[in-house]
């Protein structure tokens, strides 16, 4: 029982600690207002100077594709200076099908600037496709769309203006999700988003150190072909991407600006959402074992890398922990002191939770949307399930891992997030 204890009290007070930091980067800009307007956009444009290619990978998006290609053809930016390229899979006929349609509609009214590129060797996941776009990309910036985003229709102005005001070469913009009641589980992953990319990011850059999003990226061609593209055998290549860069020494600027978050939706079942965060956590523990992380320049960026990389693992083992806390503290005689110490994880929960609640009132103000009480009230009894989940899809990628399973788990988009708050008009040519 003694060991027991010792090794309870030992990972109580690690779990204290890294709530404590995780609360403190959820509200690192919020109260901070030199840091908030750090990262805001601009307010005024530059004048067009940097050409675009948009990187548009698809796979089984025959529902979204159309849509997403007609708001490519939307952006307020002169048309010779963008292009995109979506990139499929031979196999995937239906996204070929409607890409091809939208393509061919948008070229008969003059609309030339769009190409389909079609592969047919392996592997068949999403860095390969872009390592495709890469070696076909004709503009001096980079950016990844996934096939459902709404992206707002000035976010190349907003991108060129910082690029050639500040001479940044990796820009990070802001990306949320929308449809905040369209599942049990959907409220607390839009507050993930609406936190990481306002406040955590921003943080992480000021290190020195992040690991990137998955889309709403701007590269400059030759940083990407710098550092050798995306490693396709990585199921999380964005993080991957952004340790190699920060090996390199880039600076990556993170921006936010409410108005020009790409917008996106959550996975549309539970089933869906399990495999996403796995193959989140399992690509996370793919980095940590590749180990080039140890090589960034200073101690709070190797922490940070350790911290972000190795959480899937820690939360694996949370899923276990948790109960046995409590249990312990309430069950068995220990200490008060110890007893009180087991139960101090729970508390700093519940004011993640209320910290989430002030989020999810802003996050409505912002968008426009009305919030009552009882779903409110149903967001504090799915916030524990919520963490639970969460802690379930480390464990599977975990075990995933740990049993040399590789295969890339595809995350289908219904295009849910369209029906929510929509960007104000942009140029159209539909």
């Amino acid at each position: 029982m003694v060991i027991i204890l010792a090794i309870l009290t030992i990972f109580t007070i690690i779990v204290i600690v890294q709530a404590i930091y995780t609360t403190y980067l959820m509200i690192y800009t919020w109260d901070d207002e030199t840091k908030f307007q750090e990262q805001r956009p601009p307010n005024e444009f530059a004048a067009p100077k940097f050409s675009f290619t948009t990187l548009l990978p698809a796979k089984n998006e025959e529902g979204v594709i159309s849509q997403t290609i007609q708001n490519f053809a939307n952006l307020n930016y002169p048309k010779e200076l963008v292009e995109a390229l979506v990139i499929c899979e031979k196999s995937d006929s239906g996204t070929i099908q409607e890409a091809e349609e939208k393509i061919k509609s948008l070229k008969d009214k003059g609309i030339s600037n769009i190409t389909l590129i079609i592969f047919a060797d392996k592997p068949v996941n999403k860095p390969h496709a872009l390592n495709l776009g890469l070696a076909n990309a004709k503009g001096e910036v980079i950016t990844i769309f996934d096939a459902e985003d709404q992206f707002h229709p000035d976010i190349f102005n907003v991108i060129n203006t910082i690029m050639t005001n500040e001479g940044v070469r990796v820009v990070q913009a802001g990306v949320q999700l929308m449809d905040f009641g369209s599942h049990w589980y959907s409220v607390h992953n839009v507050l993930e988003y609406f936190f990481w990319f306002k406040s955590r990011l921003y943080y992480h850059a000021k290190q020195g150190f992040t690991t990137l999003g998955g889309n709403t990226i701007f590269f400059r061609k030759d940083v990407l072909e710098d550092i050798g593209g995306w490693d396709e055998n990585i199921l999380t290549e964005d993080a991957d991407v952004g340790v190699r860069i920060s090996l390199s020494g880039y600076k990556v600027r993170v921006i936010y600006g409410d108005e020009y978050a790409t917008r996106e939706e959550t996975p549309p079942t539970l089933g869906q959402f399990i495999h996403q965060r796995t193959r989140w956590s399992q690509g996370f523990i793919q980095i940590l074992k590749k180990e080039n992380w140890e090589k960034l320049s200073t101690w709070p960026q190797r922490i940070t890398a350790f911290y972000i990389f190795s959480f899937p693992i820690f939360q694996a083992i949370l899923l276990s922990y948790l109960p046995f806390s409590a249990y312990m503290a309430l069950l068995i005689k220990v200490p008060t002191a110890l007893a009180i110490l087991f139960n101090v994880p729970v508390y700093l929960l519940a004011a993640q939770f209320l910290f989430n609640v002030i989020g999810l009132y802003e996050f409505a103000s912002i968008y426009g949307f009305s919030l009552h009480f009882p779903f409110v009230f149903q967001a504090l009894v799915t916030y524990f399930p919520y963490q639970w989940l969460l802690a379930f899809s480390a464990l599977r990628a975990v075990f995933r891992e740990g049993s040399r399973q590789k295969g890339w788990e595809k995350t289908k988009h219904v295009g849910v997030s369209r029906q929510y708050a929509k960007f104000s008009a942009g140029n159209k040519n539909e």
